[in-house]
């Protein structure tokens, strides 16, 4: 493997969305994860496994958690690795015997990140919960929609992957380095909830500066300010503007053809209305393509808006690299860049049944894999 985290060895026990993406991510640069699969393990993405890009780059076999012997197999993984990863519910990892206490003890300088909704205490604890819940109860939920309409879901890139899986990788990373000074490992209790209100930081800010309304919808980068905003186009497509400074926004103002002088000033915010159906007006008359070609090569800051189709062949993320395919499907490329220790193209998802784990045991050096492989509870090959 190459990348930053060659070398690192990682345990994944096998759940959805932000802990598999933590995992993912720590592959992507380099760490060797193995992620443990319990057999019927309820629901799954909807999809072949081949296609799950969170999976890319890992090994995986498959425990069973309720053999005898299942427990053990897990922390002989743990005793060699630097990093384990789980995203069960509070209380779940304890009672299989695999939780933190359970791990620490045979291997003190391990980094057990933990990946809930909401968090290892508090009352909701115990409690089942996803993405938009999680969003509900720290601000971001309400403050996202447009003046009038009802809040609007942001994907799960706010909550599970932005406010959950990057805070654990972040814990996790920090937690390696300060064990570079203490020799000692830890838990990392990485919470949506904390994340997610640390990431509205700049919204708090704003709230109690009073340059924030608590009205969605009417705030400068909420959709409030005209300047900032999404217009329809001719062919029914859409252009972003993100016209925040003096300069930008007059550029913008001479590409539709408009002078301010005929306009209300751009920060009358009584004159938003009318300001905002001028620019409606004139996005009206040209088409998504027409527009892009004309903000071509400006500082307007507008933008087309492109479909997860197209976005991989727009000449700037083709430039970079953004995205990669594989076998004729595209999958967005390792992020971020390093100068020396570059990542390499991650290997594909791997399915259960795919990793001989006599393999991964020998890799990891294992003493006592022969009597766990003959014992039942890992998974082998027929």
């Amino acid at each position: 493997m190459t990348g930053p985290l060659a070398g690192l060895r990682v345990v994944e026990l096998a759940g959805l969305g932000p802990a598999p993406f933590a995992a993912m991510f720590l592959a992507d640069l380099g760490a060797d994860v193995v992620r443990v699969e319990r057999p019927h393990a309820g629901f799954t993405m909807p999809i072949d496994p081949r296609f799950d890009t969170l999976q890319r780059g890992k090994r995986t076999i498959e425990v069973d958690l309720k053999h005898p012997g299942g427990p053990a197999a897990v922390l002989a993984l743990a005793a060699h690795a630097d990093v384990l990863l789980e995203g069960y519910r509070p209380g779940v990892a304890e009672r299989l015997g695999i939780g933190p206490d359970d791990c620490l003890s045979r291997n003190p300088r391990l980094i057990y990140g933990r990946m809930t909704g909401w968090g290892q205490n508090g009352p909701l604890a115990q409690r089942a919960g996803h993405d938009p819940t999680y969003q509900a109860i720290t601000g971001s939920l309400h403050a996202i929609g447009r003046a009038g309409g009802p809040p609007q879901l942001p994907l799960s890139l706010v909550g599970d992957f932005g406010g959950g899986a990057m805070y654990l990788v972040a814990g996790v990373l920090a937690a390696l380095h300060e064990i570079t000074r203490s020799g000692r490992g830890q838990v990392v209790d990485a919470a949506i909830v904390d994340g997610v209100a640390h990431l509205m930081a700049s919204p708090y800010s704003l709230l109690a500066g009073g340059a924030w309304n608590d009205e969605r919808g009417t705030n400068l980068i909420d959709s409030g300010a005209p300047f900032v905003d999404v217009y329809e186009t001719a062919d029914g497509r859409h252009v972003a503007v993100a016209a925040l400074e003096p300069p930008f926004y007059a550029q913008l103002l001479g590409l539709l053809g408009l002078s301010d002088e005929d306009l209300p000033g751009q920060w009358d915010r009584a004159g938003w209305p009318c300001l905002r159906a001028r620019l409606a007006e004139v996005f009206a008359t040209r088409t998504r393509d027409e527009w892009a070609q004309v903000f071509d090569g400006t500082d307007a800051c507008a933008a087309p808006v492109l479909s997860m189709r197209e976005a991989p062949r727009h000449e700037h993320l083709a430039a970079r690299g953004t995205f990669i395919e594989r076998d004729g499907n595209v999958e967005p490329a390792p992020a971020p860049r390093f100068s020396r220790t570059p990542a390499g193209f991650p290997p594909p998802p791997a399915a259960p049944g795919d990793t001989d784990p006599a393999t991964v045991l020998s890799d990891w050096q294992v003493p006592e894999a022969a009597s766990l492989l003959a014992g039942g509870a890992i998974a082998t090959p027929d």
